[in-house]
């Protein structure tokens, strides 16, 4: 039994995050909990923050999320239709991200889904800033959905990595299970800053290789650009990957990434779902 939380605004995006990760587990086991957070500050489109009497508006906000996760519910029952599939919901007071972090321990979750964009979204943030802050909490994958994207199923995953650090079996293993949903090749690919790998890098490439020796997979190398966001434009337009990831640690590529500004245009990524995994090690 697989336990999935998936965070919702009510917002197109977070639906289709919602449906795609239903259809990706299609034939897993899961119980999927659907997650709406709401403040003191959280304001519906089209309305004001009231100065005064915040408890009322804490108490409409409370109905407005159990209602509208009632709906939501719904129509994803209906939508998905399969029986290997339950859904639960829970509506919570307070702030997404320590939520998610609490409900992840608690439930003991398997995979975190959202979208990258939603009700609050704004243009130059990357992924959403809620993305980002959930990623560095992460001790579980995070699957971000862009935009609202149809389904199709996953053939090709591309992973990158700087290789740097020693990518060990537990963390290759969350990768692997991925590709083992649709039978997913794994194009490994390497951002080139200097000509040859030292050899620490070539240490942790032969590990890796071992580790994906019972996928399809393949190496390859892009030569570093200024711009990282163009090495990473440039290879998804090449491979037309279905799913782009990544392992999220502190002064990795990752890191490198969500700080460039001009990686903050989501244009590049609005057609390709984004796994960020935790290092297990």
């Amino acid at each position: 039994m697989k336990n999935i939380l998936v965070a919702t605004d009510f917002s197109n995006n977070a639906y289709c995050a919602l449906f795609y990760v239903t259809k990706l587990l299609a034939s897993e086991k899961c119980t999927f909990y659907i997650l709406n957070t709401y403040s003191e500050l959280t304001i519906a489109p089209g309305k004001k923050l009231p100065i005064l009497n915040i408890k009322k508006h804490l108490k409409e906000m409370e109905s407005e999320s159990k209602e509208k996760l009632t709906h939501t519910k719904h129509k994803i029952v209906l939508d998905n239709e399969n029986p290997l599939h339950t859904f639960k919901t829970i509506s919570q007071k307070g702030d997404l991200v320590n939520i998610i972090a609490q409900k992840i321990g608690e439930l003991k979750i398997h995979l975190v889904t959202m979208g990258n964009k939603g009700l609050t979204e704004a243009t130059d943030v990357f992924f959403g800033s809620n993305t980002i802050r959930v990623a560095d909490n992460l001790i579980c994958p995070l699957l971000a959905i862009p935009g609202e994207m149809d389904f199709h199923p996953i053939k090709e995953i591309a992973f990158v990595t700087d290789l740097r650090k020693d990518c060990g079996q537990k963390t290759i293993d969350q990768l692997l299970y991925f590709a083992s949903l649709s039978k997913a090749s794994i194009r490994v690919v390497h951002v080139q800053e200097q000509h040859i790998l030292n050899k620490t890098q070539e240490e942790n490439r032969k590990k890796l290789e071992d580790g994906l020796s019972h996928v399809g997979h393949s190496f390859q190398w892009i030569k570093n650009f200024d711009d990282k966001a163009k090495v990473i434009d440039i290879f998804l337009e090449k491979l037309k990957v279905d799913l782009f990831a990544m392992v999220h640690e502190k002064r990795n590529l990752f890191e490198k990434l969500t700080r460039e500004p001009v990686v903050k245009d989501l244009s590049m990524y609005s057609d390709i779902p984004f796994l960020i995994l935790p290092s297990q090690e």
